[in-house]
């Protein structure tokens, strides 16, 4: 059961957020933090430096998180605690033998096509926007939350985006030609207005798109259909992808990739003898 916050953890979450703001961390990570720590505060009974390891394994053993999620926990609370401990505020860490979580195996899971049209037809002009960015760009929720006019650039070529990526790195990609005359056409300031720091904030980003397509299926969908989409379009140039999807890594870029049936197919084929089959009508493109 979900208890009030209490002076303690307010007093605690405060501090800890100076600390992060301090370490120049972004807005929507220390906002990420606090919600996972007031999970934990309002469930716990005790206050943060009464914890025990003991206690605090017997509360993430209750929760029924997906691996990811766990993962993205433990990691949360022994930030938490390391610092509290560096600075005094406790003698043990009762995070430090939280286990470790690997991460979940890769299992790319890009929209179907047919479904991202239909979602389309049922959205308005901004969540149409929105699911663009993602499909057609590969953006974030948290990109797309905070595109400002000033960010659109022009070149030689076209148009491009200056991309706010995680951990305030900054990256610039190029648009579609209509996806450049749909921003363009925006008022001066940020691209989907709202009340916090005057955008709206990634999680209301997310559920805008959340609203029109269906389950399983949500933004960061959509960005493994850009992932998937652009590797094949590219001939697999992994390298370009990873700049493009803002990844430090290209084994994370591989992450988002499914390969093509058509690929797949084709290599059987010919490993078999055979004249590789037809290949299937082209993908839906963007409304």
């Amino acid at each position: 059961m979900a208890l009030p916050l209490s002076a303690s953890w307010t007093e605690a979450l405060d501090d800890y957020a100076l600390k992060l703001r301090g370490d120049s961390r972004t807005p929507a990570t220390i906002r990420a933090r606090r919600e996972q720590l007031q999970h934990l505060a309002r469930r716990i009974g005790v206050g943060p430096w009464e914890v025990s390891a003991d206690a605090l394994l017997a509360f993430v053993g209750s929760q029924e998180w997906m691996q990811e999620t766990r993962r993205n926990r433990y990691a949360c609370f022994r930030e938490f605690w390391k610092w509290a401990k560096r600075t005094k505020r406790i003698d043990r860490n009762p995070a430090k033998h939280l286990p470790r979580v690997s991460a979940s195996a890769p299992n790319p899971d890009p929209v179907p096509e047919q479904v991202y049209a239909d979602a389309m037809k049922r959205s308005d002009e901004r969540t149409r926007l929105i699911m663009r960015l993602a499909h057609d760009a590969g953006l974030r929720r948290g990109e797309i939350a905070l595109i400002h006019s000033e960010d659109l650039r022009p070149d030689l070529l076209g148009w491009s985006l200056l991309v706010h990526g995680k951990g305030r790195k900054l990256r610039i990609i190029p648009l579609t030609p209509r996806l450049a005359l749909d921003l363009r056409a925006l008022p001066e300031g940020y691209a989907f207005p709202g009340a916090i720091d005057g955008h709206l904030s990634p999680r209301r980003v997310y559920e805008l798109v959340d609203e029109v397509l269906p389950g399983p299926w949500s933004l960061h969908n959509l960005r493994h259909s850009f992932a998937t989409n652009a590797h094949e379009a590219s001939g697999g140039d992994v390298l370009t992808l990873r700049n493009l999807m803002g990844h430090a890594s290209a084994d994370t870029t591989g992450r988002y990739v499914r390969l093509s049936d058509a690929r797949g197919r084709s290599v059987v084929y010919a490993a078999a003898g055979l004249a590789a089959p037809d290949k299937p009508t082209a993908r839906l493109v963007a409304v």
